[in-house]
């Protein structure tokens, strides 16, 4: 349908309600003043945030949440950079994300103007797709192909350059409607040849992982591993994508993971990647499987047929979506029995059970157990990276497709700004933020932002002092050379007060329930500071001992 002539920021507001979002997340510019504009006479909810990184990390963590690209806005120069963290995000954890960027005027492009910066140069190995919009009937045509492009094949980020004159131009524009990604189809054939294969298999086994499910393809693949009886492991921080109390869930390939579960991959006759690629933390830096050829049988499906071959040859290669592999592998199923629990499932509740007593009075694995066995099943965790992240992966049972939010690209201060987001879209669920005291200060400032729109979030700031990461390396690798990791930290909940939080310290375990329920009950968003001991690094390890080992 034709429109009545619009600016360039009108007009992609309309587009942006066309393709169904309600929420977008941007700092303000003066280089999109008309977007801004457009934006306070939509139906679309603005949430400012205080810095690019973080906004374009709650854009990342909305698309995980919905599997529609989540939006960003920012300004032309220092905004673009500041939000490339976020970009690097949605490209390593194939997250669908459009990011929109102020620009300089069109003739001033090329003579180092003002924050200019050439987008094309500096995203254009991070995104999937780049672009500036140079006439502004343009616009919808290039917006609507943005989300085809993120969400289609692996999904990713697309970056949108916008000269600041041409959103002031004005046209008469047909908007176009919400682009759906149509999966491609698999072939019956293959359906039928993984059918055969697992039912000829002794000990088959499933690593779920990448971004293309959703909570149906979750319940799914469930119902799929009981018929068939084949454990199922998840990929780095793909958690959500098994309920961790299933009878058939193994655990998941991430840092400091099951031992049990590794030895039970590498003597499997039949490997199922679904989804993912067993990228470089999953793989154990690429040593769990041979490359380019496995020791064992591989199917490998994924949406990208790109990423089939790309580092491991497969036996079966099958380029598809979960949602259309679980659906015709269950119907070929139907004649099975469901299977009994499995022994995977019986090693990964040791693994959990087993609880260290760490040195110090705050013991994180306690405290992460009392969580899993009181928080209901709607709660969404989020992190960022650090060696804190260990003790929630290990210890909490992650239950639903929404139950977690983390980065497989590692970045440092994304639990707070995702956690805002996970609020904005889940008002009615607990969400705990969880970082350690260098990751929380990374993006604390938007703490300010979870108080403004009333996202009422529970940050758990766990504070040992230093870049805990950082050090175990430098004592395992330059022993007796430790420097530039000690961290001088503020006062934690005064910080947190200052910004309108409910806020307490726990100086020991026994203390973190009482505490806890006070969050819950505050009414307000609210901040728990943890002392740990320096020395517990891990769950499985000391600083003392690494040292120890070291110098052996």
């Amino acid at each position: 349908m034709m429109t009545n002539p619009m600016n360039g920021g009108e007009m992609i507001v309309r587009c942006l309600e066309e393709q169904g979002v309600d929420r977008v997340f941007c700092v303000p510019g003066e280089s999109f003043l008309p977007v801004l504009d457009g934006l306070q006479q939509c139906r679309i909810e603005t949430v400012l945030a205080r810095h690019e990184g973080g906004a374009a990390m709650m854009a990342e963590a909305d698309g995980k949440m919905t599997g529609r690209p989540g939006i960003v806005i920012v300004t032309r120069g220092p905004g673009a950079t500041n939000a490339s963290a976020g970009i690097h995000i949605a490209q390593q954890d194939s997250t669908p994300l459009i990011m929109l960027v102020g620009q300089v005027a069109r003739d001033m492009r090329g003579r180092d103007a003002f924050q200019e910066v050439n987008f094309d140069k500096m995203f254009g190995d991070m995104a999937k797709h780049v672009c500036e919009v140079t006439h502004v009937n343009e616009l919808p045509e290039i917006l609507s192909d943005a989300f085809r492009i993120a969400m289609e094949g692996r999904p990713g980020p697309v970056v949108i350059s916008l000269p600041e004159d041409m959103l002031y131009d004005t046209a008469a524009v047909s908007v176009p409607g919400k682009v759906e990604i149509t999966a491609p189809s698999i072939d019956e054939n293959d359906l039928d040849q993984v059918d055969t294969m697992i039912r000829n298999a002794e000990r088959p086994f499933i690593i779920a992982g990448g971004s293309c499910w959703n909570e149906s393809d979750v319940a799914d693949l469930s119902k799929l591993a009981r018929l068939y009886g084949v454990p199922v492991a998840c990929s780095f921080r793909r958690q959500r994508l098994m309920d961790a109390r299933d009878p058939f869930y193994a655990g998941d390939l991430g840092l400091g993971c099951n031992p049990a579960l590794l030895d039970r991959i590498r003597t499997t006759d039949l490997l199922l990647m679904l989804g993912g690629r067993l990228s470089e933390i999953p793989s154990q830096s690429y040593t769990l499987l041979s490359i380019p050829e496995p020791e064992m049988p591989l199917i490998h499906l994924h949406s990208d047929a790109n990423e089939l071959g790309r580092v491991y040859s497969p036996r079966l290669a099958i380029h598809g979506r979960p949602a259309a592999f679980v659906a015709g592998m269950l119907h070929r199923a139907r004649d099975l029995s469901p299977r009994p629990g499995c022994d995977e499932h019986l090693s990964y509740n040791e693994w959990t059970g087993t609880i260290p007593s760490p040195p110090g009075d705050v013991n994180m694995a306690e405290i992460m157990v009392w969580l899993r066995e009181n928080l209901p099943d709607g709660a969404i965790m989020t992190n960022g990276a650090g060696n804190y992240a260990t003790w929630l992966h290990r210890f909490y049972h992650f239950r639903d497709f929404l139950s977690q939010l983390a980065p497989t690209s590692g970045s440092m201060g994304y639990g707070i700004p995702a956690a805002v987001a996970a609020k904005a879209r889940h008002p009615d669920r607990p969400v705990l933020a969880f970082a350690g005291d260098g990751c929380f200060q990374m993006t604390m400032n938007e703490m300010a932002t979870a108080r403004q729109i009333g996202a009422n979030i529970i940050i758990l700031v766990v504070d040992n002092g230093m870049y805990g990461t950082i050090r175990m390396h430098q004592e395992r690798n330059f022993p007796g050379r430790v420097n530039h990791t000690s961290l001088t930290n503020p006062d934690f909940t005064s910080l947190a007060k200052s910004f309108g939080f409910y806020a307490e310290n726990v100086m020991k375990t026994k203390d973190f329930p009482a505490a806890f329920t006070k969050c819950l009950n505050s009414g307000m968003p609210s901040l728990l500071h943890l002392p740990i001991d320096p020395e517990a690094i891990s769950p499985t390890t000391t600083l003392t001992r690494i040292r120890a080992s070291a110098t052996k």
